[in-house]
């Protein structure tokens, strides 16, 4: 055994300890989003297979769980509607109508839900309880992705067909800043007080400073750099490059790329299951790949066409 393969074994190691342990698949339900199928599809998690498919209107995209975890929200948005989903089963709780919801998150807070609407070039500010919009910005160009401050003062938008980044104020309800950050921004993430922009016309993610807008770094991951994702220890950094067909691991704290796996099929989101396995969409494969850091290895489950917004629930009894 070389010394360099001991050396590379042990830095493995410190990042995924599960290694060499081979771990049961959890328990437990996942819900992938498949766009073009219009629907949503309900994985055994254990068992590795779709039970069932959950109907959408037209287009959805993305899922968020509720502040009080009670309901999953998955936006249509061509069907201009959010659908409330039991997290345990995938049964429709309720439909509301939303303009255009292409992406969604909930302030830290809890007090506001904001809704990034694609094709309309607007974002849309909602009090979550009754869903009364509350304000609605204005923006240049197809908003998709967004993030916010962990004091929930600010909210930040990608806005892809501008290559810009925007700022808004959620206590004054004002637009702060709008800047350029790369080409054809996607997914943002707020990380030890810096804003991080996976530019899907580039080859980086660009770090920004969340008081001016202004790029202060960019971090080459590989080509089509597209959406970002924090591990649940908060110790890695994963970037899935959509063009490139990989997903990077950096190190959370200098972000350095640690390693990078091959993920054909346009990976784009991903969940953590609690066996320390990522799943992550496929948008051009019909699949969902479910990664073992450890080794490389990745297992597929087929779904319906278009993949892209993933959530597991461990905790939900067994189908």
């Amino acid at each position: 055994m070389t010394m360099r393969f001991c050396f590379m074994t042990l830095i493995l190691i410190c990042y995924f300890p599960g290694l060499g342990v081979p771990a049961a698949p959890a328990a437990g339900v996942a819900f992938v989003v498949n766009s073009t199928s219009a629907s949503i599809s309900v994985i055994d998690m254990s068992e590795r297979r779709e039970l069932r498919r959950v109907p959408a209107l037209r287009e959805p995209h993305h899922l968020m769980l509720s502040p009080d975890g009670k309901s999953l929200l998955v936006g249509d948005t061509a069907g201009n509607q959010i659908l409330f989903l039991d997290p345990a089963t995938g049964d429709v709780q309720r439909r509301v109508p939303v303009a255009d919801p292409y992406q969604l998150g909930f302030s830290p807070d809890g007090k506001f839900l904001v809704v990034n609407g694609l094709a309309r070039n607007q974002v849309d500010v909602y009090e979550p309880e009754t869903m009364t919009l509350v304000k609605r910005f204005p923006v240049d160009s197809t908003p998709s992705h967004l993030a916010f401050s962990p004091d929930s003062h600010t909210v930040f938008v990608s806005l892809q067909g501008s290559d810009k980044l925007a700022a808004f104020d959620l206590t004054a309800m004002a637009p702060l800043w709008t800047v350029p950050v790369g080409a054809t921004p996607a997914g943002v993430l707020w990380l030890n007080d810096q804003v991080l922009v996976a530019d899907m016309g580039a080859d980086y993610v660009a770090v920004v400073d969340p008081l001016t807008g202004k790029v202060t770094d960019r971090i080459v991951t590989g080509k089509g750099a597209h959406n970002l994702f924090l591990s649940p220890d908060k110790k890695i950094l994963w970037v899935n490059n959509r063009v490139a067909g990989t997903t990077s691991a950096l190190d959370a704290a200098t972000l350095k790329v640690i390693r990078t796996y091959n993920i054909p099929g346009g990976p784009d989101d991903i969940d953590f299951s609690p066996d320390g396995s990522l799943w992550i969409t496929r948008r051009f494969a019909e699949k969902i790949a479910i990664l073992h850091p450890d080794t490389g290895d990745f297992e597929t489950i087929a779904v319906g066409r278009s993949p892209h917004g993933v959530w597991l629930n461990p905790a939900a009894a067994s189908p």
